[in-house]
C-alpha cells in the first residue's frame, strides 16, 4: 500500500463544500484510501509486495517460471511492465512474462491464466502481480468518482501440487457495454492532443474532467451487476455441483458496499463470511479481491479453506471463481 492515507471527509474540501463531501462519503461508505505519489507506479507497489513475499517464504527466485502482471495503469505504453519487473526482481531470463490489460475482474482472469499456463507447460512456480494507481486516472472535480478509488499492489505465489485440489472459473465479457467505464482519449483510437487535456464541465451539476480522465456510468453499472453477478454465481455452482452455503468465505470486488450487500441478500449469503476492506482502502480495481483476502483474512486461512471469488467491472468483464486454499501463508501489508 502507499503510505499516504487519504481521509475522505477531508478530501476535496477545496473543490466541494464540506457538508456535500460528508454526504457523499457517508453514502458510499469509503472513509479512507491510499494514494501513490507522482513518482510511484503500480509496478513499485507490486515490487514491494513481491519482495515481502519472497522474504517471508524463503523463495528461490531462480525457480520462478512465469510472471504475469495485471494492470491498466502500467509504467509505459511499451515495453510491457512485466519485463521490467522480471529484471528488477532478479528473476531468470528463462521466466515467461507478459502483461494483462484488465480492470476490476483482472485478478480472477489472472488466476485462470496462470493455472492454465502451469498445467499445460509443466511450470513449477508462478508469480502473479496485480497493481493499480487509479487515483491518477479520475478527476478530483467529478464527485461521482472522486471519493471512490484508491491505489494498491499485490503479489501472489502460485505452485503446482495435487493437494491444492481443483479450482473452477466462470469468466465473461460484454463489449457492447464498454462505454460504461472508459477513458475516451489518450489511446490510439483518439490520441492525446492539447484539446483532450483540457478540463471541461460534463453535466449540469458542475462536475468536470478531461477526456483523458476516466468516467463511469454508475447507474448503468449497478443495473448490469445486480443482474449478471447472481446469475453467474448460480451458473458456476450448478456446473460444479458445489453448495454455495458450504464456502468458507465469499470475497467480492470492493466496488460499492450497496452493490455487494444487494448481491449477498439476493443470494442469501451468510454476512459473517463476507470480508470487507472498501471502508479503509476504497475501490482498488482488480487488486480489491486479493487485498481483501490479505487485509481481512490473514489469520483465518489456516488449514483447508474454500473461497468463492467474484469480480466485475471495466469491459464490461466479470467472473466467478471457486478456489481452494491450503495452509495459505499471508504476509503483513507493506507500506511504501
Amino acid at each position: 500500500m502507499p503510505s499516504t492515507v487519504i481521509d475522505n471527509y477531508k478530501y476535496d474540501l477545496d473543490v466541494f463544500p464540506e457538508d456535500e463531501v460528508r454526504k457523499v462519503v457517508d453514502k458510499i461508505g469509503i472513509y479512507e484510501r491510499r494514494f501513490a505519489d507522482e513518482k510511484t507506479c503500480s509496478s513499485d507497489l507490486c515490487y514491494a509486495a513481491a519482495e515481502k513475499l519472497f522474504e517471508d517464504n524463503n523463495i528461490d527466485r531462480s525457480e520462478i517460471d512465469l510472471l504475469v502482471f495485471i494492470s491498466q495503469t502500467p509504467d509505459y505504453r511499451m515495453p510491457a511492465t512485466s519485463y521490467l519487473l522480471q529484471d528488477r526482481l532478479g528473476l531468470p531470463t528463462s521466466c515467461l512474462a507478459f502483461d494483462v490489460n484488465l480492470g476490476c475482474s483482472g485478478f480472477l482472469y489472472g488466476l485462470s491464466i496462470v493455472y492454465s499456463f502451469m498445467e499445460k507447460n509443466n511450470l513449477r512456480k508462478a508469480l502473479l502481480l496485480d497493481g493499480e494507481t487509479r487515483s491518477k486516472v479520475y478527476s478530483r472535480k467529478d464527485r461521482r468518482a472522486a471519493f471512490i478509488f484508491g491505489d494498491a499492489g499485490v503479489a501472489a505465489l502460485i505452485e503446482r501440487d495435487e493437494r491444492y485440489g481443483t479450482s473452477h472459473f466462470s469468466l465473461n465479457s460484454d463489449g457492447s457495454r464498454g462505454e460504461l467505464i472508459m477513458i475516451p482519449a489518450g489511446g490510439y483510437r483518439r490520441m492525446s492532443t492539447p484539446e483532450t487535456l483540457k478540463e471541461h464541465i460534463i453535466d449540469e451539476y458542475g462536475n468536470a474532467r478531461t477526456d483523458e480522465q476516466a468516467f463511469m456510468k454508475g447507474a448503468d453499472v449497478f443495473n448490469f451487476v445486480i443482474v449478471e453477478i447472481p446469475k453467474d454465481i448460480k451458473r458456476l455452482m450448478a456446473i460444479t455441483g458445489e453448495d454455495i452455503q458450504s464456502m468458507d468465505y465469499y470475497v467480492f470486488h470492493q466496488a460499492n458496499a450497496f452493490i455487494n450487500n444487494y448481491i449477498a441478500k439476493k443470494m442469501k449469503l451468510d454476512q459473517e463470511k463476507i470480508p470487507w476492506s472498501i471502508h479503509k482502502y476504497g475501490n482498488t480495481s482488480s487488486v480489491s479481491v486479493p487485498l481483501t483476502i490479505v487485509s481481512e483474512l490473514k489469520d483465518k486461512m489456516a488449514g483447508n479453506k474454500k473461497l468463492m471469488l467474484s469480480a466485475f467491472g471495466v469491459g464490461m468483464a466479470w467472473g466467478t471463481a471457486i478456489v481452494p486454499f491450503v495452509n495459505c501463508h499471508i504476509s503483513e501489508v507493506v507500506e511504501i
